[in-house]
């Protein structure tokens, strides 16, 4: 096992800066989490941890060691790709000690630890056949064994679910989860799937145009998101994000005036802000409750998204631009129900797209 530490790494592909000064120490044995949208930069930071790109300027650090300058089968790295990259002509024992064979192992030595990663996946029945008589979770599984028999100090995923149907890649994420809590080994691993980061992550690193915007739990990024972006990004469905004014203090906190003309009750403090700031008021779908006192809305139901369990309401309210969406245990009876935003599940961001700070932990996570 070992740690990993970027400090003020940059990488730029001519004029363009992909990353913009990351500073970010990964902890002996942790599951880190890269997250964000396509082009955020999250695989050429993976890729430069692996040695497969060069910084611009910046240091890479693994265990304690600047590897800028070594290659990367000296990084005590292995690295596992959203495309398998299988031998065809070989076996599955073949594939995975292929590494090994290269480097001159003994013969018995790597046949030890072809079976003992085998054991570890599950896959010592698939020893003998050849990729194309495999399913994909299970070429999956042999690369990733390929990467476990090298023994590395830190393990890279570069999105390796991607190529997955839906159901397989929840069964994978438990397999990974499992993997990870067997191996007690370092692991990085890339998505652009928010509900993989957040089923699998020890800490999440959440990324948008080349720079990190928080770097937490996925409990901290949910329930104290520091900017808009985090907010809008973490989360199915996502936070709902109004534009409001800061209308001035209240009994409780910050009142907030919506472009209906509510006026809307918080928690937070908001003195800095002068009257007439534009603000965002945030507030998550299953937060909204359908009997509280405070803050109550009327809206027109213009969608259902029935998941069984909870239904999504996406409800037209008066001066929003965006229709307010809230979850509920049963579909609405009546065609413009009311619903409360409780003053203390709420957010606040400012015109910069900072989270103004919130003086109670949020409400639990339950459907009203």
């Amino acid at each position: 096992m070992a740690t990993v530490r970027l400090t003020r790494a940059t990488k730029a592909f001519g004029p363009v800066e992909v990353l913009k000064g990351i500073d970010l120490a990964i902890a002996d044995g942790e599951f880190v989490v890269f997250v964000g949208p396509s082009g955020c930069g999250k695989s050429t930071l993976l890729r430069a941890i692996a040695g497969l790109e060069t910084l611009s300027s910046g240091d890479v650090e693994i265990d304690g060691r600047r590897v800028n300058d070594v290659p990367p089968s000296d990084r005590g790295i292995a690295m596992v790709f959203q495309s398998y990259a299988l031998y065809p002509h070989m076996n599955v024992r073949e594939n995975m000690g292929f590494a090994l064979k290269l480097a001159g192992r003994p013969r018995a030595e790597i046949a030890a630890a072809v079976d003992s990663a085998a054991a570890t996946l599950d896959i010592a029945h698939l020893l003998d056949r050849r990729p194309k008589e495999l399913s994909g979770g299970q070429r999956q599984r042999v690369a990733i064994g390929r990467a476990i028999v090298r023994q590395p100090k830190v393990f890279l995923f570069d999105e390796p679910l991607s190529n997955l149907d839906a159901a397989l890649r929840v069964r994978m994420r438990y397999e990974f989860a499992g993997l990870h809590q067997a191996l007690g080994t370092t692991m990085i691993y890339v998505t652009h799937d928010q509900v993989e980061a957040m089923t699998l992550a020890d800490r999440i690193v959440v990324l948008n145009g080349g720079v990190i915007e928080q770097v937490g739990t996925p409990d901290e990024l949910y329930e104290t998101p520091d900017t808009i972006f985090v907010a809008g990004f973490i989360g199915s469905p996502t936070m709902n994000l109004v534009s409001a004014t800061y209308a001035g203090p209240g009994e409780k906190g910050a009142i907030v005036r919506l472009g209906g003309g509510q006026q809307i009750e918080t928690t937070i403090a908001a003195e800095s802000l002068s009257p007439g700031a534009p603000v965002t008021l945030g507030v998550r779908p299953e937060q909204v409750t359908s009997d509280g006192a405070a803050n109550r809305l009327t809206g027109m139901v213009r969608m259902v998204e029935s998941l069984g369990a909870v239904h999504h309401v996406h409800l037209a309210i008066d001066g929003l631009s965006e229709p307010l969406v809230v979850s509920m245990p049963t579909r609405p009876l009546a065609e413009t129900p009311t619903v409360a935003l409780p003053p203390e599940a709420l957010h606040l961001f400012d015109d910069q797209g900072r989270a103004l700070p919130r003086p109670v932990a949020p409400l639990p996570r339950v459907a009203a």
